[in-house]
């Protein structure tokens, strides 16, 4: 079963869809970003969706939804708020959250608030603190084979070798399957210039020169209380450190692992991921 529309929100309208069913808490997905669509969830949301429902929305400024051009718009506070009007209007009281990557970042942020009627997390591939965040990624540009590496730590995006450094680390960090799977890609085209992760961002994963760049909740993550899944990959651009930190501070948070994996170990290693979860929240 599965429905999809939007929603009409003060700022434009916002897609969604619910999938699966059953009696069993729906999980709520939040996408990552800032400003990348939820194409890439795809392969977990069909997954999950065997045993639940499942929901999955693509936030103002990305994908399906609108985009309004106001950059004084994209905020974490802004993007905090939406959570709960989301909830809201589909009713959901009571659900599990899964925030991957910046939907992380959303998701620590949203529950240091301590809303109510959220029962189990998990947070995929994200970080508490985006400080952290840029020095993983600064160690892991230096260890890439030369010349990527110094072409990258140099910054210079005029660099007519910043492409293929680029792609380089993403092909080792981000996602290592060769092709990407087109949901996969299709969330890459979709953050081609999308204003809300220039603004929040900057011009790619690692160049962290946005309203974010100094964003840190270490010292808040212990007002997360619910029982707290962190996951990463083996060579995630957000990996051990950042996830090492979650845990550390979130009171009954677990840690896992994934071996083959980088930044994507739902689509990775799609079924291991998609059984780790349901398992994590159908205790």
């Amino acid at each position: 079963m599965s429905e999809e529309g939007f929603i009409e929100l003060e700022h434009g309208r916002i897609w969604y869809r619910r999938s699966g069913g059953g009696d069993a808490l729906p999980i709520l997905l939040l996408h990552g970003g800032p400003g990348a669509a939820a194409y890439y969830l795809e392969p977990l949301e069909e997954r999950l969706a065997k045993h639940r429902p499942v929901v999955v929305y693509d936030q103002l400024g990305c994908g399906r939804s609108d985009m309004p051009d106001d950059p004084s718009l994209w905020t974490i506070d802004y993007f905090t708020h939406e959570v709960d009007q989301m909830r809201e209007a589909l009713g959901l009281e009571r659900c599990h959250l899964l925030g991957q990557s910046w939907g992380g970042w959303l998701s620590i942020d949203y529950l240091c608030r301590q809303p109510q009627g959220i029962e189990r997390v998990v947070l995929a591939s994200t970080s508490s603190n985006m400080p952290l965040f840029g020095e993983n990624c600064r160690r892991l540009m230096a260890e890439l084979p030369a010349p990527h590496g110094d072409v990258l730590l140099a910054g210079d995006l005029d660099d007519p070798r910043y492409p293929a450094a680029e792609m380089a680390f993403y092909m080792k960090h981000v996602c290592r399957l060769d092709p990407w799977p087109e949901c996969m890609a299709k969330t890459g085209e979709s953050l081609d210039g999308n204003q809300v992760y220039n603004t929040m961002n900057g011009p790619n994963e690692f160049t962290l020169v946005g309203n974010m760049k100094d964003w840190s909740r270490d010292a808040d993550l212990h007002r997360i209380t619910q029982p707290t899944l962190v996951t990463y990959g083996a060579y995630d651009e957000l990996g051990e450190p950042c996830a090492l930190k979650i845990a550390e501070g979130i009171p009954h948070a677990e840690l896992v692992r994934f071996e083959d994996s980088s930044h994507v170990a739902h689509i990775e290693e799609a079924d291991l991921y998609a059984d780790t979860v349901e398992a994590f929240l159908s205790r």
